[in-house]
């Protein structure tokens, strides 16, 4: 029998400072006007491009304990979350639930286990799965799913620096947010979520004007809103207001 090929080989060499760097970022959410949202698409983003990742989704439990999606990054993960959620059936539901790290190496095989979930996965070009849930101490909040579109595992570097970052992220946001009490917490990913979905009508309102896809879309959106250190869900919200043209976030 061959051996199960690993995801994630190279993060042993990977860059340092890069590393690094995104350790730092995750950390400092005690700043002014912290953008939850973008937050987390950093947290997905970082884990894609230094973990050999072919995808990343994040799911946030909002105030009733009810995860909601709030970073993918791209459209084929996006809705392959949106499955999941719908038929409560796959890895990140597992791993918010036990708390634990949950995974995969070949969804094809996997249908006794997440029979929705698996068909889904493998139906839109994903084969190996891990997800890492979003924990500090006994307070779950969430759970990150990091997909591969070949089989096989991640290494043991790759998997332990995803928990890192996660757990990074995790202690920033409930120490953003312990300041204030754990019900802020809940208001401010209430208000997170709502945002999301604003930026998910702008997104389709950018794709059919530019003509370009979902992730075009975005990629246009977040680079307006970086570009002029503004909050993703205002942009959105003007875009969809009629305050700013789709053809204005091409010209930074």
């Amino acid at each position: 029998m061959g051996t199960t090929p690993e995801r994630g080989a190279e993060v042993a060499t990977m860059d340092g400072d890069r590393l690094l760097e995104t350790f730092v970022e995750l950390a400092d959410t005690l700043i002014d006007d912290f953008d939850v949202i973008d937050f987390l698409h950093l947290l997905v983003d970082r884990c894609v491009e230094l973990l050999d990742l072919d995808a990343a989704g994040l799911l946030l439990a909002d105030r009733h304990g009810t995860l909601q999606l709030v970073a993918n990054s791209n459209e084929r993960v996006r809705l392959l979350e949106l499955v999941q959620l719908r038929d409560a059936d796959g890895p990140c539901l597992e791993a918010f639930a036990t708390g634990e790290v949950v995974g995969h190496t070949d969804l094809a095989s996997a249908h006794d286990r997440w029979p929705r979930f698996a068909t889904a996965a493998t139906e839109g070009g994903f084969a190996a799965v891990d997800a890492v849930p979003m924990r500090l101490r006994g307070e779950v909040i969430g759970a990150l799913g990091l997909f591969r579109t070949t089989p096989g595992t991640l290494t043991g570097t790759a998997l332990r620096t995803a928990r890192a970052l996660v757990d990074v992220a995790t202690i920033g946001l409930l120490q953003e947010r312990s300041i204030r009490h754990h019900e802020v917490l809940a208001e401010q990913l209430q208000t997170a979520l709502t945002n999301r979905v604003v930026i998910e009508q702008a997104k389709g309102f950018i794709a059919h004007r530019l003509g370009v896809d979902m992730d075009g879309a975005f990629a246009a959106l977040r680079g307006y809103a970086r570009s002029r250190n503004t909050k993703l869900s205002e942009v959105a919200g003007s875009v969809i207001a009629g305050g700013l043209h789709p053809g204005d976030l091409l010209a930074r």
